[in-house]
């Protein structure tokens, strides 16, 4: 059994992520230690690099996806071989208000790994029993990490509005968020509209199931969106909040803005858009770990996709740097699998 394992950390805040090795450690009470055989890169990660950290050194990386290792005492959901891993959610206190209330992911004192505890940039990952999701069968490794990510955000977000099949959905951006979104919106049966900039775009999106493409630097898309009647829902995915605030005239009567993309600058809205279509705008913040498994369950089910660029862990500085580069062809994993063989 090995005693040390290889990583990547953020030695301080504002500093560049650096190999490492740490002692292999004995989870504690109600925590399960995860072999990792990949684990997704998310521009999540930046919060680390921002000096956002609970304490530093710390070792990013939260869609994690591996084998149980070992559990410490207490654990029941878990055992040694199990298929499991970790999305954005790391932990709630059970005590404040919206735990009590049941809405764990806005517990006042929640956890996100990578920042408060270390993630999956690493051959193994101790983590919180109650921050685990188990993975489906037969679902690759490197599918299920951004599914518990970037897959959970846009289906646990879609399947919450008051949306119905048939109903016109907007998906904003189609890149690491936007792909996904496409794909689990189409497959709830909604009608799917794809908004990006440029025709390049325009063949892909169709592949991966919209019905409708509208490239905003040739056309207008409040003019292509209104003549469907309206969006239901506009999943906005964007980083640019110039180009956010403009989507907002295409929704339809009882419509509702999904804000997932988080950028500089503020979301500037005509307040007689909302009014006159009694429409409403939502921030939406990923989901539990049950959320997790509905959504690689679905997603399986339904034959949706992660379209990944794969590193081998050994590459992980190229990976983030790929990554947060914007240029990456929709997400990035780290394969910890290749470095076993």
């Amino acid at each position: 059994m090995a005693t040390m394992y290889k990583a990547f950390e953020f030695p301080g805040p504002h500093k560049k992520l650096e190999a490492t090795e740490r002692k292999l450690e004995e989870p504690g009470p109600g925590q399960v230690r995860i072999k990792v055989k990949a684990c997704g890169a998310c521009h999540g990660e930046i919060v680390g690099f921002l000096g956002m950290a609970s304490a530093y050194p710390r070792i990013p990386g939260h869609e994690i996806a591996g084998i149980v290792d070992a559990v410490g005492e207490g654990v029941t959901r878990f055992k040694p071989g199990d298929r499991a891993g970790v999305g954005w959610f790391g932990k709630q206190c059970f005590e404040c208000k919206p735990c009590r209330g049941g809405d764990f992911i806005l517990c006042n004192k929640h956890e996100t790994i990578g920042l408060q505890y270390d993630g999956g940039y690493a051959e193994y990952a101790t983590v919180p029993q109650e921050s685990m999701a188990k993975i489906p069968d037969g679902m690759d490794f490197k599918q299920a990490g951004p599914l518990m990510c970037a897959g959970l955000t846009v289906y646990n977000s879609l399947r919450h509005t008051k949306a119905v099949a048939g109903d016109v959905v907007v998906v904003q951006g189609t890149g690491g968020l936007g792909h996904l979104g496409i794909q689990f919106a189409n497959k709830m049966g909604f009608h799917t509209v794809a908004v990006s900039r440029g025709q390049e775009k325009k063949e892909g999106a169709l592949k991966l199931g919209a019905h409708k493409y509208v490239d905003v630097t040739t056309e207008d898309p409040v003019k292509e969106i209104q003549a469907l009647g309206g969006a239901k829902v506009i999943l906005s995915t964007v980083t640019d909040m110039a180009a956010m605030s403009s989507i907002v005239p295409c929704l339809g009567k009882n419509g509702c803005l999904l804000v997932l993309g988080v950028g500089q600058g503020k979301l500037e809205v005509d307040p007689m858009v909302l009014i006159s279509n009694k429409a409403t705008i939502q921030g939406w913040a990923s989901g539990t770990p049950s959320d997790s498994e509905d959504t690689m369950n679905f997603a399986q089910l339904a034959g949706i996709t992660s379209v990944n660029e794969v590193f081998p862990a050994s590459k992980a500085l190229e990976a983030y740097e790929r990554m947060m580069s914007g240029r990456a062809h929709f997400r990035v994993v780290l394969d910890w699998e290749a470095e076993e063989k």
